[in-house]
């Protein structure tokens, strides 16, 4: 199982051609991980969330909970 390393932000990423050398994720990990970013920053757009903070962290939340359940039922 491979650990997820927080992108330190565009003005610090080195690129090797495949990956970024600083987080060491794969260019198309990035790319599919700014995506679904980009698609719920959408959303709550769309939605006019006044309360921003309460729907990322129940996204937040979600997500963990789907993982674990995955993870146990494997």
């Amino acid at each position: 199982m491979s650990r997820f390393n927080a992108c330190k932000g565009k003005t610090a990423c080195r690129d090797d051609g495949e990956c970024c050398i600083t987080c060491d994720r794969s260019f198309a990990e990035i790319e599919q991980t700014r995506a679904l970013i980009d698609g719920l920053a959408d959303f709550a757009m769309t939605q006019g969330y006044a309360n921003v903070e309460e729907f990322v962290a129940y996204v937040a939340d979600k997500v963990m909970k789907k993982v674990q359940h995955r993870r146990t039922s494997a």
